[in-house]
């Protein structure tokens, strides 16, 4: 099962690392996918989609500064996000405040625009699609990536905010938060003096000493930046 799981992984990154360097060469490749795909129903307007990232990147925000809420139990790379989704699509009433540590003056004269939302559309979160096509409340790194996200470039000036960079390293993927002033990930290990959070200045992460993990093009284990499925642009 896992020699299958790891082979379907590499098949998919080969063919996705090949579509990326066509792309510019085959716009009518591109033509035929706009054509073909069904547009989702639930997808977020622009300005959905603006307040969205807003709310998505406070949230993680909040998790870093003030460590993670006992609500946010998957603690790794894939939970961090799912979990940050989960909470923006939600209503951030007083209630919603107060069970994130919201309530100070500083946090509540500086919050986002509200979303407003279809009851379809807060349940994005509960619908993850899985490798194997089925969809549920939990999705891999992997799966996020590939069923779930859009590639948007390798130039992670192409970023914006809540979008996802993805890197590979053989046997396990990991998956970082652009922030815009910094990027946040989850090591995916807890202990109880180390939450497994870490927030890193995009100019150190350019010159990481393991350079396995440099957002750059010219790294093979940098797959590129993504961005989830339901925003637009």
């Amino acid at each position: 099962m896992l020699r299958t799981i790891a082979v379907t992984r590499r098949i998919w990154l080969a063919r996705a690392a090949s579509a990326f360097a066509m792309a510019s060469l085959a716009p009518y490749a591109n033509a035929l996918t706009t054509a073909t795909a069904s547009p989702d129903p639930d997808a977020l307007s622009p300005q959905q989609s603006a307040a969205f990232r807003a709310w998505f990147v406070r949230i993680v925000d909040q998790q870093m500064r003030r460590g993670p809420t006992p609500r946010w139990t998957q603690r790794d790379c894939a939970g961090l996000v799912r979990f940050a989704v989960g909470e923006t699509l939600k209503p951030h009433d007083s209630k919603w405040l107060r069970a994130n540590g919201m309530t100070s003056l500083a946090d509540t004269s500086s919050m986002p625009p509200e979303l407003q939302l279809s009851a379809s559309q807060r349940g994005i979160a509960n619908r993850w699609t899985q490798l194997d096509g089925s969809t549920g409340a939990y999705a891999s790194a992997i799966a996020l990536i590939q069923r779930n996200s859009r590639f948007v470039s390798k130039d992670v000036n192409q970023a914006l905010p809540g979008d996802l960079l993805f890197f590979d390293q053989g046997d396990d993927q990991h998956l970082m938060i652009w922030l815009d002033r910094y990027i946040a990930y989850h090591t995916g290990t807890v202990t109880p003096t180390d939450t497994g959070l870490r927030a890193v200045a995009v100019s150190d992460l350019m010159q990481w000493k393991d350079s396995r993990w440099q957002p750059l093009d010219g790294n093979p284990n940098f797959v590129g930046v993504f961005r989830l499925d339901f925003l637009t642009p």
